[in-house]
């Protein structure tokens, strides 16, 4: 092996040692703050970073190579905080998408924000029967108000939808045959499909009907006696238009009483309002399928009906008994958390005059254009002083989505904040913009970004100009 060229030496001998930087002002004011062995491994391993790029870098750019103590000890306190910092923390949507699913779909109610602070901070009364203190149902923290708000006899709930949908076919069809239409085998994010689903629950599917039509026909000749329940599947992420119909499950319901077999409906977003009140095309209400005759009804809690992440059973008292009593009921049952947030969440609906104000989802999804125009003029209005020598800053006209598979094809009128940075491309000031603290999520047209005022708080406002006049003013790292 060839000699190393002295320059590459004298750098690595000049490079400060681990016991040195360990005491540096901000290395030791970090070792108070966090474990101690922790900080000297980030420190030990920065050091080696350096270490590599000296002898990988060419003898003629190694002037460019920073060695100094004061660069080391700035990179290992940022590194150590930014270990620490939380990995689930809190971030501006201003991309318009109400349950926007790769940021936690639905915010929070206070109402439920209380009521989980109340579950964690102490021991909780989950699954105790008080008065006797012996072991208790933790269905019964909401069982009666959804038996309440939907009309179902029972009900139960599981750590998601698509849980939903396994247990129930696991339970009422495991070994027999599933009728459902083929413009029904529907795919949802995460490449979850319908006839995956019903394989893995031990169900056989038995498609009917063409992907555009569906008649009853189609069902009575389909069902035999080994047919173990009537599935429906609500295609919530999009819509089929032109000549298409479906079986109304008013409709389905004599055959599958007849046959002696539970008709089954998934609808998805778990809606429990009349929309077309509010100017909204209509989305499928959990208790119009109870009065049309679903036997068991499953839906999500964390879409339209803006609670926690679940999977919500209900239906007749004699089919959701037996679901609760299949062993894999326990593998996919919900713990403390969803149950004090679905039960605060699910008592908002109690209240239809005070709903719209303290339901977050509820609240963005009906607010006036009008509301929401004056909210992006005013932070024009103050900001743009500041903002305007940065950056083009407009009010325009614009479109929201409810996302999640909600009110798919269905686009709400709002208002956005335009910016086109004088000094770099929309993608740039849109990857500055989430990386920021807290990271800012927008839209990008036309090399411009695009905030949209619907589904940004009020008290947000301060944070984002301060988020956005930072990421102007300063340089992609």
């Amino acid at each position: 092996m060839g000699a190393m060229p002295a320059d590459k030496n004298t750098l690595l001998d000049n490079l400060i040692s681990t016991t040195k930087l360990l005491n540096y002002p901000k290395i030791k004011q970090l070792s108070k703050e966090f474990p101690k062995y922790y900080v000297k491994e980030i420190a030990k391993s920065e050091l080696q970073n350096i270490r590599d790029i000296i002898l990988n870098t060419p003898a003629e750019s190694l002037d460019a190579v920073d060695i100094s103590s004061e660069s080391i000890e700035a990179k290992v306190d940022m590194r150590v905080r930014a270990e620490f910092r939380p990995s689930i923390r809190p971030a501006i949507n201003a991309a318009g998408i109400i349950l926007h699913t790769a940021l936690g779909r639905a915010p929070f109610a206070e109402a439920a924000q209380e009521a989980l602070m109340n579950a964690v901070r102490n021991y909780c009364t989950l699954a105790v029967d008080v008065p006797t203190g012996k072991r208790g149902d933790r269905y019964v923290h909401v069982e009666g108000l959804l038996k309440y708000l939907t009309g179902a006899q029972a009900a139960c709930v599981v750590n998601n939808n698509a849980a939903a949908v396994l247990l129930v076919l696991n339970t009422l069809a495991e070994g027999k045959e599933v009728v459902i239409s083929r413009g029904q085998l529907v795919e949802i994010g995460g490449a979850f499909r319908i006839p995956d689903v019903m394989h893995r629950s031990g169900a056989v599917m038995v498609e009917v009907g063409t992907t555009n039509r569906t008649h009853l026909y189609d069902y009575e000749e389909a069902i035999n006696e080994n047919t173990g329940m009537v599935q429906v599947v609500h295609h919530s992420n999009y819509r089929i238009t032109g000549f298409a119909g479906e079986v109304p499950l008013a409709d389905l319901k004599p055959l599958s009483k007849k046959h002696n077999i539970p008709l089954v409906e998934d609808i998805g977003s778990g809606c429990l309002i009349d929309f077309t009140h509010y100017g909204l095309p209509p989305e499928p209400m959990v208790q119009d399928s109870i009065k049309a005759g679903a036997d068991v009804v499953t839906f999500s809690g964390d879409k339209i009906l803006g609670g926690p992440q679940c999977g919500i059973i209900i239906g007749k008292k004699t089919y959701v008994d037996r679901i609760k009593k299949n062993p894999l009921c326990r593998a996919l049952r919900s713990d403390k958390l969803t149950y004090s947030v679905l039960e605060a969440t699910l008592k908002l609906f109690l209240d239809r005059k005070t709903l719209f104000e303290k339901h977050p989802v509820l609240h963005m999804l009906t607010l006036q254009t009008r509301t929401i125009g004056n909210r992006a003029r005013s932070f024009v209005r103050k900001f743009k002083p500041v903002l305007g020598k940065e950056c083009e800053i407009d009010v325009i006209n614009g479109e929201s989505q409810m996302g999640s598979g909600s009110l798919p094809a269905q686009f709400i009128p709002t208002k956005l904040v335009s910016l086109k940075s004088k000094n770099m491309s929309a993608d740039e000031l849109g990857y500055k913009l989430r990386m920021s603290e807290p990271p800012v999520f927008s839209r990008i047209t036309e090399d411009r970004i695009l905030l949209d005022f619907r589904t940004i708080h009020p008290r947000e406002i301060q944070t984002l100009a301060d988020v956005v006049v930072e990421a102007l003013r300063n340089s992609r790292v």
